[in-house]
């Protein structure tokens, strides 16, 4: 099952260029996060690969299939939940995942109500299957939306905000699904999101973009250390002093170490991971009682706006 391939991508409404210059690739079974302000082109972006808008330049392959020359294609093997998802009021919720299902080339029906029965079970819309999906709450209006999107089960799928207005357990629940959709059945994912957290928990990868141009792209970890280096060392002691702080900067792989305004120590060390067992050995040699240990991590939420920062200057 191939993943996504962008290269050059461009898409122009008029004088305003939404997407300039795209390139990227997702492999099979990634989760990749699409992420950026408003208008930073992520749902053009997501429009262009599912074949919703045609692109101005560049190429682009999903699915295997080419976004310019097999459209058709393409869009049978994507799933798309967008922020406006195309429910129909009128319809009951389960016309509307059998109208939808039709549509994506389930024809058989008893594979299609057993489809269907599968993903409404999961979501637990079962017992509201016969209602209008005009009387559902956000939550559950957001449910339908994504059982839609992946009813087919698409090779490739787009998820924008797929959390917004979930209560805690449906939000978790929609997280495992995704997990498991990219780890056992090897789909790819895009996810589009502002909940940066959810981000940083997901995707292998992301890329941040603005005003239709790439600010970055890699893994949470290579972004962090672009941005902010090796993470820090905090060590909380009982007590501290001139002569503690002294030994502590003389310790096996420590660059320097600093007091922090509640007096724990902060070490810079050439690996964090590798030299903090022996630096707490060292401070307990040294004298010291040890109370907490804590390796310091910018979130992405924090190397995300360093970035735009960045972008903006």
């Amino acid at each position: 099952m191939s993943g996504i391939e962008a290269e050059g991508l461009v898409k122009r409404f008029g004088p305003l260029t939404a997407v300039d210059g795209l390139s990227f690739t997702v492999g099979s079974g990634e989760i990749f996060g699409l992420l950026g302000p408003n208008g930073s082109g992520k749902t053009t972006t997501v429009r262009l690969l599912s074949c919703l808008i045609a692109p101005s330049g560049g190429t682009a392959r999903v699915a295997g299939f080419d976004v310019q020359s097999e459209p058709l294609k393409v869009r049978e093997a994507v799933g798309v939940l967008t922020e406006n998802p195309g429910i129909y009021d009128r319809l009951s919720a389960f016309e509307n995942m059998e109208f939808f299902a039709e549509a994506y080339g389930l024809k058989d029906k008893a594979e299609r109500g057993a489809r269907i029965r599968e993903l409404f079970e999961f979501f637990d819309l079962w017992d509201r299957r016969d209602d209008k999906a005009g009387t559902f709450s956000k939550g559950m209006r957001q449910k339908l939306a994504i059982a839609k999107a992946i009813v087919h089960r698409p090779g490739v799928l787009f998820l924008d905000e797929p959390s917004s207005g979930l209560d805690p357990k449906a939000a978790k629940d929609i997280r495992d699904l995704m997990e498991d959709m990219s780890r056992r059945e090897k789909r790819t994912i895009i996810l589009c999101t502002h909940n940066l957290e959810e981000a940083e928990r997901l995707c292998s990868r992301v890329m941040i973009i603005r005003k239709g141009q790439p600010l970055a792209t890699g893994t949470v970890e290579d972004l962090r250390r672009k941005m902010h280096g090796a993470p820090a060392l905090e060590v909380t002691v009982e007590a501290t002093n001139d002569a503690l702080l002294g030994k502590a900067g003389k310790l096996n792989g420590v660059k320097s170490v600093n007091l922090s305004g509640e007096g724990a120590l902060i070490f810079d060390l050439d690996d964090p991971e590798a030299g903090t067992p022996d630096v707490v050995a060292g401070l307990v040699k040294a004298g010291a009682r040890v109370k907490a240990v804590n390796i310091m991590r910018p979130t992405l939420e924090d190397t995300y706006l360093e970035l735009m920062k960045e972008g903006q200057a």
